[in-house]
């Protein structure tokens, strides 16, 4: 498969910060006088200038933005994102390795081992005897790259320039990750579990790991951490892990490892590829833009922060202005609750409350609703806040800088041009 990089696509981060151009210059750009100009925080370039009307194709994922080929890396759009309930056709795609050949094998006979030096009893199972032995559970549950977002931060940091689209949530079936442990043994002294998978590395050495990533044992004994071969009623999708994925959600879904082939109880922190250095880290103390960390002062990303995305309408949408806008999106918070959204046409200088709906069950996203009328005709961006239930807020820009860009949770923002 060949995908053509989008153009541009990694020095978008610098079209968001102004550089030298006044408010009559951003005027002219959008095309309209713009209501809340003084309102607009220092250095932010409104939103309609830095979106890009270039799409790519990935087949099974129109739509998408295609990042890279090798491996393959694609998000979604926000305003594709609109579905409740995310269509494989729609999920964002993050890969580290080679996907395995799978289409002429019997993903009944696909093999699942169960070992580590905290396993007590390891074993090995087939997938026709985990969908035979144990219940089976559907859920829909939220998964969220790290660096999502990261095209944002400033000074740019290196990986995929991902925007707001990598993130979805999928239905997904399978079985409790907690019952196959319990099958197995976990001994007093066990710490992590981690997976391991058929994915080979980009080098073509056999003895490399793309990666292999995992959880501290409370997590991946949670109802809600699975082994899954079904989203949204069908087999799992080739690129996302057919025949069978780990799925933690609410955390990096580097977590999640697709292509399952090994389980391991470990009595240490994992220590496989891309949990060491500087991999989903972040620094455990603030620091300032630009600086140079230790590996030794990061910290294992863990539960994802509160977030929000305006899914309808389409940023750069044109409306009436005697008519009143409906705007809809999702929220999600990592392991938490989202206790409330709420959304602001003055670049965040006053907010008015969305309604917010439930979750379906615990850690899937929540849907939100708001009707907002704007005072007069002109350029306005409609921005989103969510907070979590332990009164976390999204912040208004962008939230502290880390050296590989994550964790990027600032309100999302659509463009919306008012004519009279």
């Amino acid at each position: 498969m060949k995908a053509t990089r989008q153009r541009g696509a990694t020095t978008l981060s610098r079209r968001w910060f102004l550089r030298g151009s006044g408010l009559a210059a951003m005027s002219a750009a959008v095309g309209a006088s713009i209501p809340f100009a003084h309102l607009l925080p220092k250095g932010l370039l409104p939103i309609a200038l830095a979106d890009s009307a270039e799409q790519l194709q990935l087949p099974g994922k129109p739509g998408l933005t295609v990042f890279s080929d090798r491996p393959i890396n694609a998000e979604t759009p926000a305003h594709l994102l609109d579905d409740p309930v995310t269509p494989a056709s729609r999920l964002f795609v993050r890969n580290n390795g080679v996907p395995p050949v799978t289409y002429d094998l019997d993903p009944l006979d696909w093999e699942l081992s169960v070992e580590g030096e905290a396993c007590t009893n390891p074993r090995a199972f087939t997938l026709r005897e985990l969908q035979e032995r144990f219940r089976h559970y559907t859920l829909q549950l939220q998964l969220e790259c790290a660096g999502n977002g990261r095209a944002e931060f400033y000074p740019a940091t290196s990986g995929n320039q991902w925007g707001n689209g990598a993130v979805g949530c999928p239905e997904w079936t399978g079985v409790r990750l907690k019952d196959v442990l319990a099958e197995c043994g976990v001994a007093d002294n066990a710490v992590y579990v981690a997976y391991e998978a058929a994915d080979s590395h980009l080098s073509g050495d056999s003895s490399k790991r793309p990666i292999s990533r995992g959880v501290p044992l409370h997590k991946a004994l949670e109802s809600e951490s699975m082994l899954v071969w079904a989203m949204n009623g069908a087999p799992l999708p080739e690129l996302h892990g057919y025949p069978l994925r780990m799925l933690c959600a609410g955390w990096p879904a580097s977590v999640s490892g697709k292509w399952l082939t090994r389980i391991l109880v470990r009595d240490r922190v994992h220590d496989g590829e891309k949990m060491l250095g500087q991999s989903y880290r972040v620094p455990c103390k603030p620091v300032a833009p630009g600086t140079t960390v230790a590996d030794a002062d990061m910290c294992i990303i863990e539960s994802m922060p509160v977030k929000s995305l305006i899914t309808f309408p389409k940023s750069g949408v044109q409306h009436a202005l005697a008519d009143t806008l409906q705007l809809r999106g999702h929220a999600w918070a990592g392991d938490r609750r989202v206790q409330s959204v709420h959304t602001s046409l003055d670049f965040g200088a006053s907010w008015q409350t969305a309604k917010l709906k439930k979750p379906v069950n615990r850690l899937a996203w929540q849907h939100w609703t708001a009707d907002v009328s704007f005072p007069e005709a002109g350029y306005y961006e409609v921005w989103a806040r969510a907070v979590d239930e332990a009164g976390a807020s999204q912040p208004v820009v962008l939230p502290g800088w880390n050296p590989l860009g994550y964790l990027n949770n600032a309100c999302h923002r659509i463009a919306v041009m008012v004519n009279a």
